[in-house]
């Protein structure tokens, strides 16, 4: 009752923050379906003076969503928004957005970078593989699993080499994924078909995201369909934390 008690909590609390909160509606049949409107993250509006940006997505049918694209331009917000969504579904919930449809799934996992290991045990890669190798353990057909900057600790090579073997086999086996990443490399080769056709964004498999960036280097935290670009304009933040 008191999980009840504060899911209503929370409802009045965005409400009256005028944030849009909607009934969802799971959808059931073979193909993954994953669509919204004004879609948000409730935790990070509680915490903001005004409204958070919502954003919209059309993923039904693609098992990859992939994420690509400027620093802080809200790719790790909208990749929270999605896991909140649906666990919120799930659960009997609202959802934060406009409209949620989503397929039901067996289990939502997420893997997030953490920070060194305090105690010198194991490297951040080491670390990093562990807990995938740990998750890949517990997927079935049909779960979700939320990658954010994964095997980022190593070079662009090996992450994107490693990234790409993973993300295939979880793809071949069922799994939905939806990954935020700067490894080029690894983005590049699903967008163009490399990591093979059955991925291939130019063949409908998947479905990829960049942040908007406006041409005076402004973020709008509003993502939108697009190639993967060879930059992350890491020099608009040297220009804002340091000056012109």
């Amino acid at each position: 009752l008191a999980f009840y008690l504060g899911a209503l909590n929370l409802r009045e609390a965005l409400t009256a923050a005028g944030e849009p909160v909607c009934v969802p509606v799971p959808a059931a049949g073979e193909g993954p379906v994953l669509s919204a409107r004004g879609l948000y993250d409730p935790a990070l509006s509680l915490k903001l003076p005004g409204r958070a940006v919502g954003n919209d997505v059309e993923a039904d049918g693609k098992r990859l969503v992939m994420i690509t694209g400027a620093n802080q331009g809200g790719k790790s917000t909208f990749l929270r928004s999605v896991g909140l969504a649906q666990l919120m579904m799930q659960c009997g919930l609202f959802a934060a957005a406009e409209s949620f449809t989503a397929s039901i799934s067996p289990g939502i996992f997420t893997h997030f970078k953490r920070e060194e290991d305090a105690t010198m045990e194991q490297g951040k890669l080491d670390e990093e593989l562990s807990r995938m190798r740990d998750i890949a353990g517990q997927l079935s057909a049909g779960s979700v699993l939320l990658a954010n900057e994964s095997f980022a600790a190593t070079n662009e090579q090996e992450g994107s080499e490693i990234g790409r073997q993973v993300v295939r086999a979880l793809l071949d086996s069922g799994v939905r994924v939806v990954f935020v990443t700067h490894l080029y490399d690894l983005a590049q080769s699903f967008w163009s078909g490399q990591a093979g056709p059955a991925y291939s964004a130019q063949d409908g498999a998947a479905l990829f995201l960049r942040p908007e960036r406006r041409d005076d280097g402004q973020r709008t935290f509003r993502l939108q369909p697009g190639e993967p670009l060879s930059t992350s304009y890491g020099p608009d933040l040297y220009r804002r934390i340091f000056g012109p």
